[in-house]
């Protein structure tokens, strides 16, 4: 998740079983580290639940009655009208005075068109779902449309905390989260951010997305602790390769191996033919040498991995012969409609918790989510799960860098204080049908040191 990679991921992508029981309101807790568990929820006690929690920013200038809002987001709960307003609930009453709801701001791209506001949209939904199954009646979930650009984020950001938002969930982007920092340090609230540019890390901004080091030194790691020694890649000639190809070479050097040869291929279907097929050959080639290439790293996603399967398969280069490796961006749903990377490994988190997540999700909202959705549900878990703290008290670096850190649908999460997040990555083995999980999720912290993010997003 083109000049970033965050939108990059979108292209090389992070990308659903549970016996559904009758409606019922969440089980509390007295303590929530656990923000991921799971909970069958219905279309009509969505909307009466929800319509009470959830405020949608209003981004347009003309706008109609309160009533018509009401039913727009009634039929279409989550849907991408940015402009619906649900009704406000009234704050709880305690020992006779009511008490002040904690509100959680979300900024997000949902207004337009194309794949960041389909994203957006089930981001928002994931986050309304977090709401929802946590229960927590103080808590109010503020979604403001931050129009998918750097000015709009910081103008969503400054009127999510006029309107009392605590802490900040998004924005998507890198770009936009750099905008919207300096507007919430200027008020002391914090910010989860979906990007996974390091850049903007730091400072009361904090990322919860995996970076590409991680997955990289993950993957490099578990494939060197099965005898893999000379290592070749494929990256795409964008943001992401140029994270990818030097996190790489550290990794393989750290493990003691060797990178025989780096290719990039451009992202268009004719003009990668040329680069895929060379490194192929090259692979081929070392094959009757005494030191031949045993892994391939192919850095792609749910766009590009269909693109370059016929061509490894033409070339003869599959996980039969070469064991290929993957990145997060194997994590997509038809992946193992590939045949020439089934059996490859790669990085990613338990599957059973997104697997759980996808199908609560596709009950509630009659579509299945976007992969980043997750995110989204564990950022506005996080806010709920610290809500309960006194006011001040909430959202401080301490409580956000608790050394017990948090659990949810991707695993374990643990935030620094430099704003970067450990997270608990397995090892999977791409099927036809899914992954199997080979080596289960281990902590993997950042890589020290601000190294070249050219294109993060």
């Amino acid at each position: 998740m083109a000049a970033d990679v965050e939108r990059d991921r979108c292209r090389h992508g992070h990308g659903a079983s549970r016996v559904t029981t009758p409606f019922r309101r969440p089980q509390r807790s007295a303590d929530r580290t656990d923000v991921g568990r799971a909970v069958a929820v219905r279309g009509s006690a969505w909307v009466s639940a929800l319509r009470a929690r959830v405020r949608c920013a209003c981004s347009l200038a003309a706008v109609a009655v309160a009533g018509a809002f009401v039913a727009a987001c009634a039929t279409n709960l989550g849907g991408a009208n940015p402009t619906s307003t649900l009704s406000e609930q009234k704050p709880p009453v305690a020992d006779g005075k009511p008490q002040k709801p904690v509100r959680i701001g979300m900024l997000l791209p949902v207004s337009g068109y194309g794949p960041n506001a389909v994203t957006a949209k089930g981001m928002k939904q994931a986050g309304e779902l977090a709401l929802f199954e946590l229960d927590n009646p103080l808590v109010q979930l503020i979604v403001k449309d931050d129009k998918g650009s750097p000015q709009g984020a910081a103008q969503a950001a400054q009127e999510a905390i006029s309107e009392g938002a605590e802490i900040i969930v998004g924005p998507l982007t890198g770009a936009a989260a750099s905008a919207v920092a300096p507007v919430a340090r200027k008020s002391n609230v914090p910010v989860l951010t979906f990007s996974n540019d390091r850049r903007v890390a730091g400072n009361g901004v904090y990322l919860m997305s995996v970076l590409p080091e991680q997955e990289i030194e993950r993957i490099v790691a578990y494939a060197a602790s099965r005898g893999k020694k000379r290592f070749a890649a494929l990256v795409p000639d964008d943001g992401y390769g140029q994270v990818v190809e030097p996190a790489l070479r550290r990794a393989v050097e750290r493990s003691g191996g060797t990178v025989a040869g780096v290719s990039r291929y451009p992202l268009e279907a004719n003009a990668m033919l040329a680069p895929v097929r060379a490194l192929a050959d090259e692979v081929k080639q070392s094959a009757d040498s005494a030191a031949p290439i045993d892994a391939l790293l192919i850095a792609a996603g749910p766009e590009m991995l269909p693109q370059i399967d016929p061509i490894l398969t033409y070339a003869g280069i599959s996980s039969d012969r070469i064991q290929l490796l993957g990145t997060g961006g194997w994590d997509f749903p038809n992946a193992g409609r590939s045949p020439a990377f089934v059996r490859g490994w790669y990085p990613g988190s338990d599957p059973h918790g997104w697997a759980d997540f996808a199908q609560r999700f596709t009950r509630s909202f009659g579509q299945a989510p976007p992969r980043l959705a997750s995110l989204a549900y564990d950022a506005v878990s996080v806010a709920i799960t610290l809500s309960s703290a006194e006011p001040g008290q909430r959202f401080t670096v301490q409580a956000l860098t608790r050394p017990a850190g948090f659990t949810g649908v991707d695993g374990s999460l643990r935030f620094r204080p430099d704003g970067l997040s450990e997270r608990g990555l397995a090892v999977l083995e791409l099927q036809t049908f899914g992954g199997n999980v080979l080596d289960p999720p281990q902590a993997v912290q950042p890589p020290d040191g601000r190294v070249s993010a050219a294109g993060a997003q």
